[in-house]
């Protein structure tokens, strides 16, 4: 018979004093921290733990005893359920205050180096509707929440489009209206929904991995462009054919309408062939008179005007005369290294995914840039000394790694290389700081600046400049 586990306890009128990282908030019982998430500082609440560690806990607000004059009331209302926007009760500006002071924190912090001063975060300028990529689920199996399940009410209908519940892989929250993308999304996304419904077309089951409706991926860009990937779970073409000419019919708009089948047992498209029903096999962004094509595979910043911001701030870093070699490294399909060409003699792009490096290619030809040249494969194994030595060393390094910061062999070709300057732009300011202490041996930094790509996210941008010491070997 096992141990019954301890009833973990209720903690009443607790006071949430600060935002932390992951979206959560803190509250403090004795010299226990708790993170809770959905908290705003100066809420009192009682708070139930659902977890706890010998120094610290996880809970959730049982009952919001008096609420902190600093809430805000949320745009959506699948706030607190589908798991993302997790800062839309705080308002705009008091996210801002809180992405800066996580930028702050992680680079004295961790990284422990001389710091300038950070400059204040940039906000964007649209705080709905302002992502340009969402991907979708279909299911059989809607997620039902506690209200529903209480109320008693039989619920035949278990068909769902929206996203996957935290923590529940099989069970999808049927969204009626999301935020995050100009309104077109929605209008795309019920359309399917309820045509396939009409038609007693099949949607997903993640475990019997059966169903015809599997996922949808909506790109409006900011030229308004639009492309459409649906991707099937079974191979019925007179179906597919069904849903995709009744979407062309009935949003004519579209710029590409585009399909996949995927009979595998994960949702990712990226090594499948996806085909094309209507329309061009990409769409375009513009920045400064480039456009930049994007394919169903392309990755592309998802805040299309924020990118440009954060586009310009690196730029601004590099302080480019025209006369230098640029390294740019994770150029993925080349956005910065095409933007920042014009004011370099030549810049050299390596990206892991071969795809991407296709893409960079290509906007390189399409904006008639004859002043780049792009390399694929792990950095690590590209970026040697040997090819440092071939294609000659670099005045400027850009680098914008994933959220796991660069590789320390990466770190010691850069160092070896000894470019005059380095901007390091990231996604994750704590393995930002992390690569910050190992280049501080030959490297300043001398510039720092938060930029928000995405509101009522606890995500943060950085951008870094780093000049190489004047006594550095």
């Amino acid at each position: 018979m096992g141990r019954k586990r301890k009833e973990l306890p209720l903690l009443e009128g607790l006071e949430i004093t600060t935002v932390a990282a992951e979206g959560n908030a803190i509250a403090r019982h004795g010299e226990m921290v708790i993170f809770i998430p959905y908290g705003a500082p100066g809420d009192i609440a009682d708070i139930k733990i659902d977890r706890k560690k010998h120094s610290y806990a996880e809970g959730h607000i049982e009952r919001l005893v008096k609420p902190s004059p600093l809430r805000a009331e949320p745009l959506c209302s699948h706030f607190g359920v589908c798991g993302g926007c997790r800062w839309q009760h705080l308002p705009y500006p008091e996210q801002l205050k809180a992405k800066q002071q996580q930028v702050e924190d992680a680079l004295r912090r961790i990284a422990k180096v001389e710091l300038p001063e950070i400059s204040p975060i940039l906000g964007s300028a649209e705080t709905s509707e302002y992502r340009n990529k969402m991907e979708y689920t279909f299911s059989n199996k809607k997620w039902l929440t506690w209200e529903q399940m209480r109320s008693g009410e039989e619920f035949p209908d278990r068909n769902a489009a929206g996203f996957h519940i935290p923590g529940a892989f099989d069970k999808v929250l049927d969204i009626d209206r999301c935020h995050l993308q100009d309104d077109l999304g929605n209008r795309l996304r019920r359309h399917v929904k309820d045509f396939a419904k009409r038609n007693n077309l099949t949607f997903f089951d993640l475990r019997a991995q059966t169903g015809l409706l599997r996922t949808m991926m909506i790109r409006i860009a900011s030229t308004g462009q639009t492309m459409v990937v649906l991707s099937f779970g079974e191979d019925n073409p007179e179906a597919i054919k069904a849903v995709l000419d009744d979407l062309r019919a009935t949003f004519p708009e579209l710029t590409s309408l585009m399909y996949v089948v995927n009979t595998k047992a994960n949702d990712t498209i990226a090594d499948l062939d996806i085909k094309l029903h209507s329309g061009k096999e990409y769409i375009e962004e513009e920045m400064e008179g480039l456009k930049f094509r994007i394919g169903p595979k392309s990755f592309y910043q998802t805040n299309s005007r924020q990118a440009y911001n954060l586009y310009k701030v690196a730029r601004e870093f590099a302080g480019l005369t025209g006369d230098e070699l640029v390294y740019d490294l994770y150029t993925g399909t080349g956005t910065i290294a095409n933007f920042i060409a014009r004011n370099a003699r030549k810049v050299i792009g390596i990206e892991y995914v071969e795809d991407a490096i296709r893409d960079a290619r290509l906007n390189s030809e399409v904006n008639r840039i004859d002043n780049t040249e792009f390399f694929a494969g792990d950095m690590k194994d590209v970026l040697t000394a040997e090819f440092i030595a071939e294609h000659g060393r670099p005045d400027v390094m850009i680098v914008d790694p994933p959220r796991a910061g660069m590789h320390n062999d990466v770190v010691n070709v850069i160092l070896d290389a000894g470019p005059e300057r380095i901007v390091y732009v990231s996604c994750n300011p704590a393995t930002q700081a992390r690569d910050l202490a190992l280049l501080d041996q030959k490297y300043k930094v001398t510039a720092v600046q938060p930029v928000d790509m995405f509101p009522h996210t606890h995500h943060v941008e950085n951008v870094v400049r780093l000049e190489r010491r004047p006594n550095a070997e």
